[in-house]
Parts: C-alpha cells; sequence; structure tokens
C-alpha cells in the first residue's frame, strides 16, 4: 500500500489512478508516525498543515524509515521535510525540493496558502511563493516578462504575508513601483505555472515506479533513538486527529456499570499495548488474513447473515470500509495476543487477582 498526503497541491479528485493507493489529507504531526503503523510499503507527503496544529515531525518519519517504510516528499510541506531529511534517506521529488535541497530557496513561507476547505476540493485562494517564481521564470523564457520586471514582482510578493500573494494585487503593485507587465498580464492566463501541482504529481509517478520495480523495505544507515521527548509525544500521536476518548468515558460512567466500564477500558489498554508491541515487531497483517479474522469475527458474534451484520454496522456506526480497518487492527491484535500469551506470567495472575476470580478459575480447573 502507499499512502498519501494531499489537499491544495494535488486535490484527490485529481490524483491519478494507482493501485492500492490510499489518499488522506493534508499531514499534521502525528499522521505519518500513524500511517507508518499500518505498515505501508511507502508514503507520500505532499501537503500538511502548519499553523493551527503541530507540524509533521522530522522524528516520525526517522521512525517511519527506520521501520521499513519508504517515504517520499514533494511539493509543499513533503518538500521542505525531504530537504532537511534527505541525508537520511528521504526521498525528495521536484523542482521545489530541489530548489531547498541546494539552499537557493530556505523560507518555509516559500511553499505556504491559503485554501477552502476538503468538501470545497482544497481550492486556493492566494499563491505559493514557488508557483510565482516558476510561473514568472516561464514568462521570461517565453518574452513576455524582463528578468528585471519578473525579479521586482518576486520581491513585491515575498514582502506580502503568504495569504494575500494573489496576482491581482501583485500586477497592480507593480504597475504602480512602475513596472511594464502588460505583456505579462495577457500571458497569464495560459501560461501560469502550477509548480506544486506537477512535482505531486511526479511523486505519485515516482512511488509507483519503485514499487513496481520491487525496491525491498527502506533500509537507513542510523539507528533510531527513543528520547524522552519522543515517548511523551506516542500517546498523543498514536490518537486520531481530533479525537478524544472523554465522550465515551464520560458516557460509560453515566451508565453506571462499573463492570463494563473496567472491562472497556481495560481491554482498550490491552489493544493499544498490542498494536504497539506489533509496531515494534514489525508484525504485519495480509490481505488474507483480515478476511479471515473478519469471518471469525462475524462468527463470534452470530452474524451469519448480510442482513445481521448490516444491523451490527449500523449500531456500532461503521461503514463497511471502517470495518475492513477494525478487523485490520482486529487482526493485529490477535496475533500480538497469541505471540505474547506464552509469556503472560504473572500478569494473567495479577488480572485475575484484581478481578477477585483467581481462585476460581484455579479450583475450577485444577490449575497448577
Amino acid at each position: 500500500m502507499i499512502v498519501l498526503f494531499t489537499g491544495p497541491s494535488l486535490p484527490p479528485a485529481d490524483v491519478p489512478a494507482v493501485p492500492d493507493l490510499r489518499v488522506l489529507p493534508p499531514a499534521a504531526q502525528g499522521d505519518v508516525y500513524r500511517a507508518a503503523r499500518e505498515r505501508p510499503w511507502g508514503i507520500g507527503l505532499v501537503d500538511g498543515f502548519f499553523e493551527h496544529v503541530p507540524a509533521v515531525w522530522h522524528k516520525e518519519i526517522l521512525w517511519a524509515m527506520a521501520e521499513g517504510v519508504h517515504v517520499f516528499g514533494a511539493s509543499s510541506m513533503g518538500a521542505l521535510r525531504a530537504a532537511e531529511l534527505a541525508d537520511f534517506g528521504m526521498v525528495g521529488v521536484g523542482w521545489v525540493f530541489e530548489q531547498f535541497r541546494s539552499g537557493a530557496l530556505d523560507a518555509d513561507d516559500e511553499v505556504a496558502l491559503t485554501h477552502l476547505a476538503a468538501d470545497r476540493g482544497y481550492r486556493r485562494v492566494s499563491e505559493a511563493l514557488v508557483d510565482i517564481r516558476a510561473t514568472l521564470d516561464a514568462a521570461v523564457a517565453a518574452g513576455a516578462c524582463t528578468r528585471a520586471a519578473a525579479d521586482r514582482l518576486v520581491a513585491l510578493a515575498k514582502q506580502r504575508f503568504y495569504p494575500d500573494r494573489r496576482w491581482p494585487e501583485l500586477l497592480a503593485e507593480a504597475r504602480a513601483a512602475g513596472c511594464d507587465v502588460a505583456a505579462l498580464e495577457r500571458w497569464l492566463p495560459g501560461g501560469r505555472v502550477d509548480q506544486k501541482r506537477r512535482d505531486a504529481l511526479a511523486l505519485v509517478d515516482a512511488m509507483q515506479a519503485a514499487r513496481t520495480a520491487g525496491a525491498a523495505p527502506k533500509r537507513v544507515d542510523y539507528a533510531f533513538e527513543r528520547t524522552d521527548a519522543w515517548d511523551h509525544a506516542l500517546p498523543r500521536m498514536r490518537a486520531a486527529r481530533g479525537a478524544t476518548a472523554a465522550p465515551l468515558l464520560d458516557a460509560l460512567r453515566a451508565l453506571g456499570d462499573t463492570s463494563l466500564y473496567a472491562s472497556a477500558v481495560h481491554g482498550a489498554l490491552a489493544r493499544a499495548l498490542a498494536e504497539d508491541a506489533a509496531a515494534r515487531q514489525g508484525l504485519s497483517v495480509s490481505v488474507d488474513l483480515v478476511e479471515r479474522t473478519a469471518l471469525q469475527f462475524r462468527r463470534e458474534r452470530g452474524l451469519y447473515t448480510a442482513a445481521e451484520t448490516q444491523a451490527w454496522l449500523a449500531e456500532q456506526e461503521l461503514d463497511p470500509a471502517a470495518f475492513l480497518e477494525l478487523m485490520r487492527r482486529e487482526a493485529v491484535v490477535r496475533c500480538a495476543q497469541a505471540a505474547t500469551e506464552p509469556g503472560l506470567d504473572h500478569h494473567l495472575a495479577d488480572q485475575l487477582r484484581a478481578m477477585s476470580c483467581y481462585g476460581r478459575v484455579r479450583r475450577s480447573r485444577g490449575a497448577e
């Protein structure tokens, strides 16, 4: 599987059809870590948030690569991180990456822009400075603009806060400064260069080509170091973005069923530890295993017909895709459980005593 984080640079509707490609929204801190825990072949980072939420952390990319996941970057946040982590093995793609890697560009706001929400197609409402630069270079090559005028326009754009970078205002400011931009204005509608989009498409092509060529799991030359900062960040990164258990915990308490509350919380903790152990051990589950787990899961709950399964899904507020993802995690948990059962030792005895049933269990089967 390839996981692609993209948004305004390459809207999901415009992503080329690639086998086993999962398209996700722009990444925030923790998203690359969570994606890597699913053991994909590779992760493509194009767009990422940076202003209102913590940005993708270098450490989570290093962890992903140390776990054998190929990580590619281009266009926007991906280009920045790839330039910073190229020496560690992150693969950068495209012109924007090359500009940052060479040191020709060094300011993060070169790739920043404002855009509408996902349900409106991430439509851009400002221009990225890297796209302005690429467009003006093309205009100079086409004879629609002098180099001096292009340099002046870049300087004017750079002075503006990134949400205020738009062609009409830039051209008006350039005219007021005495620049002749008439030819550029005529050329611009058909000549504008969307470099971020070009680089994002190139990233998809590069990842598919590498996977098709049979690239083995990523190998790195460094040993990933689990620092205090990393361990402190893990619980937050493991949680889905924006997710919180507080409403469910409140609802469980409101039911007044202490047994259900304890069972749910202890079970959730066990699942979290099992998934973490599976990730550390590099355990992955095949499609066939997920399907067999789903079949067993349904049988255990008496879901023998499609109607019974649909009713259960509705009650659990799951659609088929979410159920499949639940079964993937369930398969991971069951594999981890099977691997750790022989070493439970005193943990099981502790749990039975905490449940006040240790003696009854021993007597029922003559356990030694």
